[in-house]
C-alpha cells in the first residue's frame, strides 16, 4: 500500500508546535544531584520532522515566541541549524510574570535508575496559538503541504490551540494535505476538560488520514473500549492493539494507517523496542528487539518521523515501519532528544544490525 500525496507542494511536512527549551545533567546524573547541565531546544513534534529535514526534506513549523526573549533567539537558531523553516508571532512578554517558553527538566537515568522529567510550563507561550496569527489558504493553498503532523500534546495545551488544532486539519482536508495525528493523552491537560477535548479529538480524527497512539490514548481520548483485561506479554499486547484498532477503525474509517511501538524496558539503558501498524487491511509488525539506549526521551517521536518520511519517500508500507523502528533506535543514541541521521544508510543499517565502523 502507497498513500497517495500532493506534488505541487514547497513543503514535505508542516508541524504546528510550542517550543522550549531542555535542561538535561551532565553524565547521566540526577537533577537534584547535578549543577551542571545541558540546553536544547526541544518539542515533540520538532522532534517528529527532524527525521525528514535532517535528511532533505522540506519542513516547516507553525509556533509562537515570546517578543526578545533570548530562549526564541536561541530556539530559533536551532530551527535554522535542523534545516526547518518556522513562521509564528512575536508575543509581548508582558513583564517577568507574564509569558515564557516552557522548560522541560529531564536527567536521562542510568542502569537501575530509571529517567525522571519534570515540565514547567507555567505562563508557556505556545498556549496563545490562534488560527487568526497564520494564513492557512496561503500556507496550504499556496505554498503547499504534503503532510501536517499534528499532537494531542499541542491540541490539549489550551481552549485556544485544541481549536488551533482543528482549524488546521479542516484547513489541510481542503487543500488535499494528509493529515498524521499522535493522540499523546496526557492527563493533567485533560483533568475537567474531557467532554470539550474529546469533542475536539474525535473530530480531527475524523478528518486524519494516520493516526498514533498506545491503547491508553485511544481509550481516554475517544472512549474507545479498550481490550480484555489479559497478560501483558509482548503477544498480548500485540493481540490488545489490534482488538482496539479493528474497534477504532469502525468509527474513523477515513484513517488508513494506525501504529504505535512496544517498549520493554529491561533497564534504562537497555531496551526491547518493537513497533506494530495497521496499514489499509494489512497488519506490520516488528517484533521487540534490544537496542542499547543513551537517552529515551524522543524515541517515540524518532518512530513517527520515520514511518512519516517512508510515507513522504513513496515507499511499500513494509518499508514504513522498519524506517520507523529504526529512527526510534537513532534518536535513543543522541543526547539532543531528536535523532539526527547523517544518511538513510545509517538508518537503513539500524535496521540491519549492523553496527560496524564504516571508513
Amino acid at each position: 500500500m502507497k498513500l497517495t500525496l500532493r506534488q505541487d507542494c514547497r513543503y514535505a511536512l508542516l508541524v504546528p508546535t510550542s517550543m522550549g527549551v531542555r535542561l538535561t545533567p551532565e553524565s547521566g546524573q540526577p537533577v537534584h544531584s547535578s549543577d551542571m547541565f545541558r540546553l536544547q531546544a526541544t518539542s515533540a513534534e520538532t522532534n517528529v520532522a527532524s527525521v525528514s529535514s535532517y535528511l532533505g526534506l522540506p519542513v516547516k513549523v507553525l509556533t509562537t515566541f515570546v517578543q526578545g526573549s533570548p530562549f526564541a533567539a536561541f530556539i530559533k537558531s536551532n530551527l535554522r541549524s535542523r534545516g526547518m523553516d518556522f513562521e509564528g508571532p512575536e508575543v509581548p512578554q508582558g513583564g517577568p510574570w507574564g509569558y515564557r517558553h516552557q522548560i522541560n527538566i529531564a536527567d536521562s537515568g542510568y542502569g537501575a535508575r530509571g529517567p525522571r522529567v519534570w515540565n514547567d510550563r507555567a505562563g508557556e507561550v505556545g498556549r496563545t496559538l490562534n488560527v487568526k496569527d497564520f494564513d492557512l489558504d496561503r500556507i496550504f493553498g499556496e505554498e503547499g503541504v504534503q503532510i501536517v503532523h499534528l499532537s494531542g500534546l499541542i491540541a490539549a495545551l489550551s481552549p485556544g490551540t485544541g481549536e488551533f488544532c482543528l482549524e488546521i486539519a479542516r484547513a489541510a482536508k481542503r487543500y488535499g494535505t494528509r493529515i498524521s495525528f499522535d493522540l499523546n493523552y496526557r492527563a493533567s491537560f485533560w483533568k475537567g476538560r474531557e467532554a470539550e477535548l474529546r469533542s475536539i479529538f474525535s473530530e480531527i480524527c475524523s478528518l486524519a488520514d494516520i493516526l498514533i497512539g498506545n491503547e491508553e490514548d485511544f481509550q481516554l481520548c475517544l472512549g474507545i473500549e479498550g481490550p480484555e483485561a489479559g497478560g501483558k506479554d509482548i503477544a498480548s499486547k500485540i493481540e490488545g492493539f489490534k482488538d482496539m484498532i479493528s474497534r477504532v477503525k469502525k468509527q474513523y474509517g477515513g484513517a488508513q494507517v494506525f501504529a504505535t511501538t512496544l517498549r520493554e524496558v529491561v533497564d534504562t539503558n537497555t531496551h526491547r523496542w518493537g513497533a506494530i501498524m495497521l496499514s489499509g487491511d494489512s497488519w506490520q509488525v516488528v517484533e521487540p528487539r534490544e537496542i542499547h539506549v543513551l537517552d529515551r526521551i524522543g524515541g517515540g517521536d524518532g518512530f513517527v518521523g520515520g514511518l512519516l518520511y517512508g510515507i513522504l519517500k513513496g515507499w511499500e508500507d513494509g518499508k514504513w515501519i522498519q524506517f520507523g523502528w529504526a529512527s526510534g533506535a537513532l534518536a535513543t543514541t543522541f543526547l539532543t532528544d531528536y535523532g539526527q541521521p547523517a544518511d538513510e544508510e545509517q538508518v537503513w543499517s539500524i535496521w540491519s544490525g549492523n553496527a560496524r565502523v564504516k571508513r
